[in-house]
C-alpha cells in the first residue's frame, strides 16, 4: 500500500470519558507530577552541591533524577490539559515528538540503572580496584554512551511510528502516544513493524532485566565474605535499586514484548510506568538512604544560616 497520510491529528481518549473522573484525574496526577519534579529536582540540588555525594552512585542518581523528571514531563503535562479539556487532540507532529521524548529519556532510566548496578558490582566484588575502575572521566564516558545509546533508540523508535500510513480512524485509546496504540491505527500489515518493536524496545527491557537480576545475584552472594556492618550498608542500598529495577522493568517488559493486543490493564500498567515511578523514585533513594537525608539536611540547615545572616 502506498503510504499517504490523510491524518493530520489524532484524539486522545484519555484514561476516562467521565467528566467528574476527569476532574479527578487532574487532581490526582497534578498532585503526582508536581511530587516528581520537586523530588528529582531536590536529589539534583543535593547531589550538585553536597560535598559528601561525589561518589558514582551519587553521579548515576543525578542523571537518574534527571531522566526521570524529563521523562514524566513528556507526559504528564499533556495528560493534565487533557483532563481539563471536552475534545483531547494531538497533532501528528505533537504525537511523534512524544514517542521520540518517551523513549528517549525511558531508555536512558534503563541505561542508568544498569550503570548504578555496575557501579555496585564493582564497589562490593572488587572494592580495591573501585577506585581505579569507577572513577570520574569513566563515568562521564559511561553516561554520554548512555545518552548516545537511548538516542539511537529513539531514532529507531521514530523511524519506525513514521513508516505507519494512517488513513482511517484517528481515535488514541490511551492517554499518550506510543507506538503500541499507534500500530492499532496503522492501515497496513503492522506484523513486521511490531516484531521490529518487540525486538528493540523489548528486548533492551527484557535483557536489562535479566542483566541486572544475575548482577545483583552475585553481589549478594560476595556478601558472605563481608562484615556484619558491611552487609548491612551494601543490602540496604542494593535493596532500593532493586525496587527501582522491579518497578521500572516489570510494565516494561508487559507493555513491548507481546503482540499489539489490548489488555484492560493496558493503560493503568502505563500510568504505573510513565508517572507512578518517577513519583516513587526520588521516595525510594530518600528514606533508604542516610547520607542523602543527612545531605538534604545540612544544605537545608546552610541556607537558613545563609538567610539569617541577612
Amino acid at each position: 500500500m502506498q503510504q499517504n497520510n490523510s491524518v493530520t491529528e489524532f484524539i486522545l481518549l484519555g484514561l476516562t470519558q467521565n467528566s467528574t473522573r476527569q476532574k479527578m484525574v487532574f487532581v490526582i496526577f497534578f498532585i503526582f507530577y508536581v511530587g516528581t519534579v520537586v523530588g528529582n529536582l531536590l536529589i539534583i540540588v543535593t547531589i550538585k552541591y553536597s560535598p559528601t555525594l561525589g561518589s558514582p552512585m551519587y553521579f548515576f542518581l543525578f542523571y537518574l533524577s534527571l531522566a526521570d523528571s524529563c521523562f514524566s514531563t513528556s507526559i504528564a503535562p499533556r495528560l493534565l490539559v487533557d483532563s481539563l479539556s471536552a475534545k483531547k487532540i494531538i497533532t501528528y507532529n505533537e504525537c511523534m515528538t512524544q514517542v521520540f521524548a518517551l523513549h528517549l529519556f525511558g531508555c536512558m532510566d534503563v541505561f542508568v540503572l544498569i550503570l548504578m548496578a555496575a557501579d555496585r558490582y564493582v564497589a562490593i566484588c572488587k572494592p580495591l580496584h573501585y577506585p581505579t575502575i569507577m572513577r570520574r572521566q569513566v563515568c562521564t564516558i559511561l553516561i554520554i554512551l548512555a545518552w548516545i545509546g537511548s538516542f539511537i533508540h529513539s531514532i529507531a523508535q521514530i523511524i519506525l511510528a513514521l513508516r505507519l500510513p494512517f488513513c482511517g480512524p484517528n481515535l488514541i485509546d490511551h492517554y499518550c502516544c506510543d507506538l503500541q496504540p499507534l500500530l492499532r491505527l496503522a492501515c497496513m500489515d503492522t506484523y513486521r513493524i511490531n516484531l521490529l518493536l518487540v525486538s528493540n524496545s523489548g528486548a533492551i527491557c527484557s535483557s536489562s532485566f535479566v542483566i541486572l537480576m544475575i548482577s545483583y545475584i552475585v553481589i549478594f552472594h560476595s556478601l558472605r565474605n563481608h562484615s556484619a556492618e558491611g552487609r548491612k550498608k551494601a543490602l540496604s542500598t542494593c535493596t532500593s535499586h532493586i525496587t527501582v529495577v522491579i518497578l521500572t522493568f516489570v510494565p516494561c517488559i508487559f507493555i513491548y514484548t507481546r503482540p499489539p493486543t489490548t489488555f484492560p490493564m493496558d493503560k493503568m500498567v502505563a500510568v504505573f510506568y510513565t508517572i507512578g515511578t518517577p513519583f516513587l523514585n526520588p521516595l525510594i533513594y530518600t528514606l533508604r538512604n542516610a547520607e542523602v537525608k543527612n545531605a538534604m539536611r545540612k544544605l537545608w540547615h546552610i541556607k537558613i544560616a545563609s538567610e539569617s545572616k541577612r
